[in-house]
């Protein structure tokens, strides 16, 4: 006999095999919708973020005359000093009509003055960077390798100075520079941030995670305790030592309110304090400086990126 074949029942099992495939190609199509989503907002924030950078390292090969005609009307003055209200539109160019290196062959060789204040920044950060991670390495150990009611007491202090911002401890170390006869020096600037809590912080958070075993078995097999600082804690803490480094760095490079507090000699201020004083009449030079002053914080930052998202994620004291 010849007929058409009854359709044969889904089986329940069969049905649940679909639905459980269904959803799992639903939630897979979400996730890679969201990380579409979360992708493109990162990159508009992204380019958001770089856009002054870009503008400032273009601008800076711009010539003095397009520069003045597509940002006089923001740096133009009243009669008086004060500023003008700016009643047109104002042009961001990115890219040059011509490019001029006149304003670095300025900055760079006929006026010295600009590279005196950058290698015045060198010789006030570079003591700084050092020395504070030596001293924060030093106390770090301290702190995470003893316990006791004075080492809680003394920490907690740390971090009650490290919430609290420059401008309330400038007074304070105005005076205690003035007593100590080095104000209007370096030192001034030098001892307040070779001993700033920051590091002493992050780098004993970083210590504790140091599985105590590890340094237990130094102990077994004779180590001293210079020898576990030195052999095991810096090797394993290299990564958040580099992130100190970077954060440190790029603090006190920025630094404004120190120099112009405790140094009254403007010969003897950062590039930082004097890019500020750029008058109108050199917004040409103002980009070219201001392009050369952020190639150390960027070099250092690609060069120790891979240690600074180390430092900053890594959970443990021993990688597996």
């Amino acid at each position: 006999m010849s007929g058409k074949r009854r359709p044969v029942p889904e089986s329940r099992e069969s049905r649940e095999r679909k639905q459980i495939q269904n959803s799992a190609r639903w939630r897979k199509r979400w996730s890679v919708t969201k990380i579409a989503i979360a992708t493109v907002i990162a990159a508009a924030f992204a380019i958001l973020f770089l856009m002054p950078i870009v503008l400032t390292i273009t601008n800076s090969f711009m010539a003095s005359s397009e520069i003045s005609s597509n940002y006089g009307s923001v740096f133009a003055t009243n009669a008086t000093g004060g500023k003008v209200y700016i009643s047109e539109k104002v042009n961001l160019k990115f890219i040059p009509d011509m490019v001029s290196f006149s304003q670095y062959i300025t900055v760079l060789f006929k006026s010295p003055e600009y590279l005196l204040k950058f290698w015045n920044s060198v010789i006030l950060v570079g003591p700084i960077v050092l020395f504070q991670l030596i001293t924060a390495t030093l106390a770090s150990y301290g702190f995470a390798r003893y316990q006791g009611r004075i080492r809680q007491i003394i920490f907690f202090a740390y971090i009650i100075l490290m919430l609290m911002p420059y401008q309330v401890t400038l007074v304070p170390n105005y005076l205690v520079s003035d007593w100590m006869n080095i104000l209007d020096t370096y030192w001034s600037i030098w001892l307040p941030g070779i001993f700033s809590p920051f590091a002493v912080y992050l780098l004993t958070k970083f210590m504790r995670r140091i599985p105590t075993s590890v340094l237990e078995a130094a102990q077994i097999d004779g180590a001293g305790e210079w020898q576990i600082y030195r052999k095991i804690c810096l090797p394993l803490c290299r990564g958040a030592i580099c992130s100190a480094a970077i954060l440190v760095f790029i603090d006190y490079w920025n630094m404004v309110e120190q120099p112009l507090i405790l140094l009254s000699d403007a010969e003897t201020h950062p590039l930082s304090v004097f890019l500020s004083k750029i008058n109108a009449g050199e917004i040409g030079l103002a980009f070219a400086v201001a392009t050369i002053y952020m190639v150390p914080c960027l070099l250092i930052f690609l060069y120790g990126e891979e240690y600074l998202v180390d430092g900053i994620t890594y959970q443990g004291g021993i990688k597996g």
